[in-house]
């Protein structure tokens, strides 16, 4: 296969990516000083994908502040500090060809927990009181504390402020987490927000935080730096957040200044019942797409003509894949050749492995 949509370049704003098969956000919890800042661990987990071919490699959910953080293993952004150790693992991925994204992040409700055991992980080990829309707790953990307006309008400007730093750290990419459970999930959907104010009740309300700090990134990143949102399209649960309002609220954002739409779904229930199998979520995608923004699907996508056909069929713009480069980094480049395409970035030092010979 000559013709690839999947290894066909993708320009959003000021940025063109190499191809369109993408490396998602994954968890690592691996910060052992628990102090947010990014280690050689990250350098060579995200670096890896970039040398193995990816157009566009995001970090792990970066938290915006503190008690944004799922566990204290977790990256952040919140200071300079980790904004410097950001900045070589930027300089990595784009040595090796890649677009370096970064995924901001509150994880609300499912803050404060364990890395290695379920459940919310106390002050006296480490924790912190986490927060949500209203004092609803995600199953099995601590009930969150309820956001006042104004703290609200606190969380809405360390997005901004963290997209600033990601900036100078020399990232091409900032994504918006507002899926997955966490805090602008948490928002978003009926099931976790009870609010009777500006944010609670009605969609227009629900979505007003996203739409606010996807402003306040577009303000931080200027005309040129694509902004993402990863969107969860459903919470698999009746009377919860449906792709519907996912498809509505995406157009809203792309208003709002967002270029592109990550859709993925789950993570506000515990007991959801998910219909998982390959490409599962990519329906989703698709209907999201038909409102006008470009769209990522992921789920479940582990082969390069799986990947090609969701492309070249117009059901997304992109692929984004984690567990598959976590078994191969260098999925990109096996699919380049299991599909039949020459690119040119191989890397040097790799390219007997191009041959079979």
């Amino acid at each position: 296969m000559s013709d690839s949509a999947l290894f066909s370049p993708m320009t959003l704003r000021s940025q063109t990516f190499r191809n369109r098969l993408w490396v998602a956000p994954m968890c690592q919890y691996s910060v052992e000083r628990r102090d947010g800042t990014p280690t050689p661990w990250h350098l060579v987990h995200l670096g890896s994908m970039a040398r193995g071919g990816a157009g566009l490699v995001i970090s792990e959910a970066t938290a915006v502040v503190p008690e944004g953080r799922i566990t204290a293993w977790d990256t952040g952004i919140w200071n300079d500090e980790q904004r410097d150790a950001w900045s070589p693992i930027v300089d990595f991925i784009h040595s090796q060809g890649a677009s370096a994204g970064i995924q901001l992040a509150h994880a609300g409700r499912k803050a404060s927990t364990y890395r290695a055991a379920s459940g919310t992980m106390p002050v006296s080990e480490g924790g912190w009181q986490s927060v949500a829309p209203s004092a609803v707790a995600f199953q099995g953990y601590e009930t969150p504390r309820e956001l006042t307006a104004s703290e609200i309008a606190d969380i809405v400007a360390s997005f901004g402020v963290a997209a600033k730093r990601s900036l100078e750290a020399g990232f091409d990419v900032l994504e918006i987490h507002a899926a997955h459970g966490y805090l602008l999930h948490e928002f978003l959907s009926p099931l976790s927000n009870k609010r009777t104010d500006e944010y609670g009740g009605s969609l227009e309300n629900r979505a007003r935080i996203v739409l606010e700090i996807v402003r306040a990134v577009r303000a931080a990143a200027g005309d040129g730096v694509p902004v993402f949102v990863r969107f969860s399209a459903t919470d698999w649960v009746e009377g919860g957040w449906t792709v519907e309002e996912t498809a509505t609220v995406s157009a809203w954002a792309k208003e709002a200044g967002a270029d592109l739409a990550d859709i993925s779904s789950g993570g506000l229930a515990a007991d959801a019942k998910i219909a998982v199998g390959p490409g599962f979520q990519v329906p989703f995608a698709k209907q999201v797409r038909a409102e006008g923004i470009p769209v990522s699907a992921v789920g479940l996508i582990t082969e390069p003509r799986q990947a090609e056909e969701i492309v070249a069929s117009g059901q997304a713009d992109a692929v984004m894949a984690g567990r598959e480069f976590l078994r191969d980094p260098h999925f990109a480049l096996r699919a380049a050749h299991e599909l039949g395409v020459e690119i040119d970035y191989w890397p040097t030092q790799y390219l007997r492995g191009k041959w079979h010979k």
